[in-house]
């Protein structure tokens, strides 16, 4: 049990890129699960959550080139814009995929007074251990 806590917190901390300044309207990311994928070698699906102050936002960023993602607002609404499409907002419910080399732009909760959530399901190579690249790396 101990391990795997510890297997946790630096999976964590090693898939959500470098660390930054703590910010109280930056979202909140922990990876929440990781496992292979036993039917396709070298794949593994990690799930993501991601959760919003109110006003709260991530940066504009991207995913390893591996990547495909599907993420499901979990609570709240999520204003979100992939490469140069739309602006889009997306409820509870809803969801949005995100392509390998995609580019997410905007990532911000909808709301100035209610908290939102997210959970990003990641389809990636094994061996990848960051997860999230900001543009302002």
């Amino acid at each position: 049990m101990f391990t795997r806590l510890i297997s946790g917190i630096l999976l964590a901390t090693l898939a959500l890129g470098p660390a930054m300044a703590a910010d109280p309207a930056r979202s909140k990311v922990t990876v929440v699960f990781d496992h292979a994928l036993p039917n396709v070698p070298g794949k593994s699906m990690k799930g993501v959550l991601v959760e919003y102050p109110p006003g709260g936002s991530s940066p504009a960023h991207t995913h390893p080139n591996s990547a495909f993602i599907y993420a499901t607002v979990l609570e709240g609404a999520i204003r979100s814009q992939v490469n140069d499409g739309p602006v889009t907002v997306y409820r509870a419910g809803e969801n949005f995929s995100e392509m390998p080399g995609d580019h997410h732009a905007v990532s911000a909760n909808a709301s100035k007074t209610e908290p939102a959530k997210l959970l990003a399901v990641f389809v990636v190579d094994t061996s990848e251990t960051t997860l999230v690249f900001d543009d302002k790396q």
